[in-house]
């Protein structure tokens, strides 16, 4: 009971992982890309923002070294002491990992504070973001690799973790540019639409790379031969569910590009009906990225097809 209990916890404290440095990372790289200038702060308030998701990440990045402790030490979460949580540290790759991403939260939450007004502020904080994102992926499987395979595993594994952080971060920057509080005047719907038409070339990059690491991986987690096997363990039913959760993203990410952006932009009245559909297309596909991160959290914990060949 205390291994499962463990075992649900190391899942939510890696799901909200994922979360929060996708944001770090994924929102002030949407602000510089696809907004301009004042928008950077005073919209999307990253001057705020930047910190608090650092401190979060650095609160979880506590317990995820602890519960990994645990892990490698086959103790309970509670009874894991200093000692052990040091030797993971100083003895693994994973530790490694785990000091560059509490540098680089330390330095994104510090940045913000120096000089904010500074142009090479937050180049420096997606960065920053970049690096704490990508210490995540000695957390998966690409780490059980050795040599060139595992080389190519970790940076397909760093590659699908930035991409990803791109798509979410600039779901989350859409949606609070087009939040219902916002005032639908003419200058809101320019900005809107320049951020929509911003994201558009971006994300089809994005999705390119998410497909590209993806194979990748499910060839080095999966391999051929186990392809028509899959809806036969856990492992394989949350990957279905994951590709499945991921295709409806697509599909909405599709629709926002193609009908929605430019009907927002032709729109004759104040902008409430083409923002409304825009923000409820938003949302879906926002809920269904949660969905993703949560089946890719608890997949991180489950032994693939391969490795149990």
């Amino acid at each position: 009971m205390a291994t499962e209990t463990g075992t649900a916890f190391g899942i939510v404290v890696r799901f909200a992982l994922y979360v929060d440095l996708m944001l770090l990372f994924g929102v002030p790289a949407f602000a510089i890309y696809a907004v301009s200038g004042a928008v950077l702060d005073t919209r999307l308030a990253l001057r705020r923002f930047v910190p608090v998701a650092a401190t979060i990440g650095l609160a979880l990045s506590v317990f995820g070294i602890a519960i990994l402790a645990a892990s490698m030490t086959g103790t309970a979460l509670a009874a894991v002491d200093l000692s052990s949580i040091g030797m993971v540290i100083t003895a693994t790759a994973a530790g490694t990992a785990w000091m560059v991403r509490i540098a680089a939260l330390l330095a994104a939450a510090v940045l913000t504070r120096l000089a904010p007004g500074h142009r090479v502020i937050w180049p420096a904080t997606v960065v920053c973001g970049a690096l704490a994102l990508s210490s995540l992926a000695w957390l998966g499987h690409g780490v059980m690799d050795d040599g060139r395979t595992g080389s190519v595993h970790l940076i397909a594994d760093i590659g699908h973790l930035l991409a990803a952080g791109i798509w979410i971060g600039a779901l989350a920057g859409l949606m609070f540019l087009l939040r219902p509080s916002q005032q639908t005047d003419g200058d809101e719907l320019r900005l809107s639409h320049r951020a929509l038409t911003g994201f558009a070339t971006v994300g089809t990059a994005t999705v390119s790379v998410l497909v590209a690491t993806g194979l990748v991986n499910s060839w080095l987690l999966v391999g051929p031969a186990h392809l028509w096997s899959l809806g036969r363990s856990l492992y394989g039913q949350l990957l279905l569910a994951k590709l499945a959760l991921f295709a409806g993203m697509l599909g909405l990410a599709a629709i926002n590009r193609f009908w929605l952006t430019p009907a927002l932009a032709g729109t004759t009245d104040d902008g409430r009906t083409g923002l409304g559909a825009l923000r409820w297309s938003l949302a879906l596909e926002a809920s269904l990225a949660i969905g993703v991160l949560g089946l890719v959290a608890w997949l991180g914990t489950l032994e693939p097809p391969m490795s149990a060949m």
